[in-house]
C-alpha cells in the first residue's frame, strides 16, 4: 500500500506506503540524494515491518494447497507462534533482502516516471491548468497510477521472488535470491518471473492513485480548516488514512496477485488454470468473498508504524545529507 507524505518510498500492496517528493525539497538536497534518502528510509521501514508483511503473505496464500474447510480461523498470534517454533525467529524476515534490493530501483523509476507523467498531463491539459486547483487531483490520480504501473513492471521479477521466498514455510525449495531466479527460469521459463503481472498492473495503478488523491484531498481539507496544526502530524495522519483506504480498495487484487505468483512454485500442481477473473471466481466459490481479504489485519497493523518510520527516517537522512552537501 502506498501513501503520500513527502518523498518517494514504498511500503507496500503490498500493501506498500508510498511517499511522494514535496516540491521545495529539490532545492534543499539533490535529486539523487532524495532518492537515496527515500530508498534507505523505505528499506528500513520494510525491515521493521517485515514480520507483519510475511504474516500477510502467509494468510493470503492459505487455501491454495489446503482443504479450505479444514483451515482454522486465521489468528495472527497462532501463526506467529508457529513461525517461531517451526522456523525460528529469523524466519519473520524471509524475503526481506530481496525487498531491500527492490526498494531503490522501484523508488527511482516511480519518482522519475511520476514527474514525467505529471508534466505530460499538464502539457496536454494546457499551461493554465497548473494554477487550477481542481486539476491537481486528476493529475495526482492519473500520474500516480501510471508511474506505479511503470515502476511495478520494471521491477516485477524481484517482487515475485520475494513472494516465493516469504511464502516458504518449514520446507525450503528456494535457497536464496539467485537460486530462486535460476530455478524459476529453468523450470518455468523466463516468463515465469512475470506470473501475476496482469493482476499487479490492474491493482498497483488504482492503489497508488487512490493513496495520492486521498492524501492530497485530506491534507487540503485539514489545512484549510486547521492551518496552524503541525505539518508532521498532518502528513502522518493523512498518509496513514490514505494507505488504509488504498489497501482496503485493492487488497483482493493483491491477494490474487500473490496466489498467481505462486502458481507452480516448487514443483507444486497449478491451482488456477484460468484467467485473472477466473481466479477471482474460483476463490469466491471455494472460500467465499471474505477469502479475498485473508491477511488484511496484519496489513492494517503495519500502516501507521510504517508511515511513521519512513517519515522520521527520511527527515533524519535528509538533514544528514543536506549537512554533508553544505560542507
Amino acid at each position: 500500500m502506498e501513501a503520500r507524505v513527502g518523498m518517494v518510498v514504498e511500503s507496500g500492496h503490498g500493501n506498500s506506503v508510498k511517499l511522494l517528493q514535496q516540491k521545495n525539497q529539490q532545492s534543499q538536497i539533490g535529486t539523487m540524494s532524495q532518492l537515496l534518502a527515500g530508498g534507505l528510509a523505505g528499506a528500513f521501514a520494510k525491515t521493521c515491518t517485515a514480520p507483519l508483511s510475511r504474516l500477510t503473505i502467509l494468510f493470503q496464500v492459505q487455501g491454495m494447497h489446503f482443504d479450505v474447510a479444514a483451515l482454522s480461523k486465521p489468528s495472527i498470534w497462532c501463526e506467529a507462534s508457529r513461525i517461531v517454533n517451526e522456523e525460528g525467529f529469523r524466519a519473520f524476515w524471509k524475503g526481506n533482502l530481496v525487498t531491500i534490493a527492490h526498494r531503490l530501483p522501484y523508488s527511482a523509476v516511480n519518482f522519475y516516471a511520476y514527474e514525467h507523467y505529471k508534466n505530460l498531463l499538464y502539457s496536454l491539459m494546457g499551461e493554465n491548468c497548473k494554477g487550477n486547483a481542481s486539476a491537481h487531483p486528476f493529475v495526482h490520480f492519473v500520474g500516480g497510477g501510471l508511474s506505479g504501473i511503470t515502476a511495478a513492471t520494471a521491477t516485477y521479477p524481484l517482487d515475485l521472488v520475494r513472494t516465493r521466498l516469504a511464502a516458504q514455510r518449514s520446507s525450503t525449495y528456494y535457497m536464496g535470491i539467485s537460486h530462486a531466479f535460476n530455478t524459476i527460469c529453468r523450470e518455468e521459463g523466463f516468463m515465469g518471473l512475470y506470473k501475476g503481472l496482469g493482476a499487479t498492473l490492474l491493482g498497483v495503478g488504482p492503489n497508488l492513485a487512490i493513496s495520492f488523491s486521498v492524501y492530497e484531498s485530506l491534507r487540503s481539507i485539514w489545512l484549510s480548516r486547521r492551518p496552524d496544526d503541525s505539518t508532521v502530524m498532518v502528513s502522518l495522519a493523512c498518509g496513514s488514512l490514505s494507505g488504509i483506504a488504498s489497501s482496503t480498495a485493492t487488497f483482493p487484487l493483491d491477494l490474487v496477485r500473490r496466489r498467481m505468483q505462486l502458481e507452480g512454485a516448487g514443483g507444486q500442481a497449478r491451482v488456477y488454470n484460468t484467467s485473472l477473473f477466473g481466479t477471482f471466481r474460483h476463490i469466491i466459490q471455494n472460500e467465499r468473498a471474505r477469502g479475498l481479504y485473508r491477511g488484511i489485519l496484519p496489513e492494517y497493523y503495519k500502516v501507521v508504524p510504517s508511515v511513521g518510520i519512513v517519515f522520521m527516517t527520511y527527515e533524519t537522512l535528509k538533514m544528514l545529507l543536506s549537512n554533508i552537501a553544505s560542507c
